[in-house]
C-alpha cells in the first residue's frame, strides 16, 4: 500500500529527511495533492503558492542532502493564518477593502519560519477582522469542520485548525486573542498553544484590535511537534522541564454559566489522566472574579475598530454591516473608558499572578460547546440554557487578557465523535512545563492517529 505522506508529523518528516528516506518535494507535492482533495469541501486553505512552495522545497532537499539544514522545521509545511503579513500572497482579513493587499513587510513570526526553512503552502481563511469564534467572511466564504462539514472548526484560526486536522500539512501558524488557537483546535481534534505574552514577539502586524491579547502560536496533531514550531517562534530552544509533582486546580465551571455535559465529563476523565501520573489534582470554584473582564471585553474591539474606521474610512465602507455597529458602540463610550480598561487589565494580571502562588496549573474545558452548525455565528443555548453570543467562548479570553501561556490538548470525543478539548493554563513563562504535561497525557491517551473522514 502507497505510504500516506500528508499524515506524517513535522518530528518524524525532520527525522526522515535527515536519514535521506524522504525528500522534502515529494512531501511537498504530497501536500499539494492532499490540498487539492479535501480543501474544495473544507475551504480551509483560501491563497495558495504553489510553484514557489516546490521551489522552496527543492532547495530544502538541497540543503538536507548537503547536511545542512536550517531547523527541524526545514521542508515541513507550515500555513499562515490570513491575518499575519505576507509579502508574496494577499494578508486580506476576511474584509474586501484588503482584498488585494499585499504588505510590503511580513510578520516576524513568518520571517522565522522562512529562514528556518519552513515550507509555507498557502494562507488559512479567517472571520472578518478575526473577531468572531466562527470562520466566514464575505470574501472567501465559510470554513467547515473536517470531522463534520456541517459543523464550524470555530475561529478565528479556524481555517488552520481544519487544514491541520484534515492534513493538508502537520503544522498551522495561528493567532489567538481570546481563545482562537485553543478552541478551533478543540473543535477539530488538535494541540493548540496560545504562548503567554511577549514570549513570540508581534512585529510588522494588522492593526491591533484586542490591546495586547492577540498572541501568535502553533497548531498541530501531537505536542513534539508544538515543541519545534515554538522554538523556532520564539528563536531560542525552550528550556528544560524538571519534572515534579505539580498542584493542579480543576475548575469545571465558571461561575453560572453553562456547559456541555459530554465535554465536562470527558474533561473529567481526561484530568483523572494526571492524578495518575502523580500530580496532585484539586476540584475547585474557579479562582478569579471576572466580573470586571466580562464588562471590558466587548468594549475593547470596539473602542479599536471606532478608532482604524476613523483612520480607514474606506475600510470601514466595505466592512459588514454588524462592525460598521460594533465600531459605532465604541465611539459611543465614554473617552476615558480605554483607560478605565486598561487599570482592569492590570489588576486582571495581578490577580492571575497571584493564583500561581497556590496552585502550579489550572485546568479547565476548552469550549463550553460542541462544534455547531456553520449557519449560526454561535451556539445560542448550551446544555438547553440560553448562552448568549460569547458562552461557548468563556474559558478562554480571560487567559489573553492575563497575559498567560494555555494548551488546549484532545480528550474522548463526544458521543457523536466530535473532538473535545481540555485547557491547562500556567503562569507566565511556563509553556516548556504545560508541553512537558501535555506529552505525558498524550503517552496515556493518544490521539494523533485519529483522522476524521474527509
Amino acid at each position: 500500500m502507497t505510504e500516506e505522506l500528508w499524515r506524517l508529523p513535522a518530528s518524524t518528516l525532520a527525522a526522515r529527511y535527515r536519514a535521506g528516506t524522504l525528500s522534502p518535494v515529494e512531501l511537498a507535492q504530497a501536500c499539494l495533492a492532499r490540498i487539492d482533495a479535501v480543501n474544495p469541501r473544507l475551504n480551509a486553505i483560501i491563497a495558495r503558492r504553489d510553484a514557489a512552495l516546490l521551489a522552496d522545497a527543492r532547495a530544502s532537499r538541497q540543503r538536507h542532502a548537503q547536511g545542512r539544514p536550517l531547523s527541524m522545521l526545514d521542508g515541513v509545511p507550515v500555513s499562515i493564518k490570513d491575518n499575519l503579513l505576507t509579502t508574496d500572497l494577499p494578508t486580506t482579513w476576511g474584509t474586501p477593502a484588503l482584498r488585494d493587499f499585499r504588505s510590503p513587510v511580513e510578520e516576524l513570526a513568518v520571517q522565522r519560519l522562512r529562514a528556518a526553512g519552513a515550507l509555507l503552502p498557502g494562507k488559512t481563511n479567517v472571520p472578518e477582522f478575526t473577531l468572531e469564534g466562527v470562520t466566514l467572511n464575505p470574501l472567501h466564504g465559510v470554513t467547515r469542520n473536517p470531522w463534520a462539514p456541517a459543523l464550524t472548526p470555530g475561529g478565528s484560526s479556524g481555517g488552520a485548525a481544519a487544514a491541520v486536522a484534515a492534513g493538508m500539512g502537520p503544522l498551522a501558524l495561528g493567532t489567538d486573542g481570546g481563545g482562537s488557537i485553543r478552541r478551533p483546535a478543540a473543535h477539530c481534534g488538535l494541540v493548540g498553544l496560545k504562548p503567554g505574552l511577549g514570549t513570540v514577539p508581534r512585529v510588522h502586524t494588522l492593526p491591533p484590535l484586542l490591546l495586547d491579547f492577540e498572541e501568535v502560536g502553533p497548531l498541530a496533531r501531537n505536542v513534539a511537534d508544538l515543541r519545534l514550531a515554538l522554538e523556532v517562534l520564539q528563536s531560542a530552544p525552550l528550556p528544560p522541564w524538571a519534572r515534579r509533582r505539580l498542584r493542579i486546580l480543576y475548575a469545571e465551571r465558571i461561575g453560572p454559566h453553562p456547559l456541555d455535559p459530554q465535554i465536562a465529563a470527558s474533561v473529567g476523565a481526561a484530568l483523572a489522566q494526571f492524578a495518575a501520573l502523580g500530580h496532585a489534582l484539586t476540584p475547585a470554584a474557579f479562582p478569579l472574579d471576572l466580573t470586571a473582564f466580562d464588562r471590558f471585553w466587548p468594549q475593547v474591539p470596539a473602542i479599536a475598530l471606532a478608532g482604524l474606521f476613523e483612520q480607514k474610512p474606506d475600510w470601514a465602507a466595505a466592512a459588514s454591516p454588524r462592525w460598521r455597529e460594533l465600531a459605532a458602540s465604541g465611539a459611543e463610550l465614554p473617552r476615558g473608558r480605554a483607560q478605565e480598561i486598561t487599570r482592569e487589565v492590570d489588576a486582571l494580571r495581578a490577580a492571575a499572578d497571584a493564583l500561581f502562588s497556590t496552585c502550579d496549573v489550572l485546568a479547565t474545558p476548552t469550549t463550553a460547546a460542541l462544534p455547531w452548525p456553520v449557519e449560526e455565528r454561535f451556539p445560542p443555548r448550551i446544555a438547553g440554557l440560553e448562552a448568549g453570543p460569547r458562552g461557548h467562548a468563556v474559558y478562554t479570553g480571560w487567559v489573553n487578557a492575563a497575559g498567560l501561556p494555555a494548551l488546549s490538548l484532545p480528550c474522548r470525543p463526544s458521543e457523536e465523535g466530535l473532538p473535545i478539548g481540555l485547557q491547562l493554563v500556567g503562569p507566565r513563562g511556563s509553556e516548556a512545563l504545560l508541553l512537558a504535561l501535555g506529552e505525558a497525557f498524550e503517552q496515556l491517551a493518544p490521539w494523533a492517529q485519529r483522522w476524521p473522514d474527509c
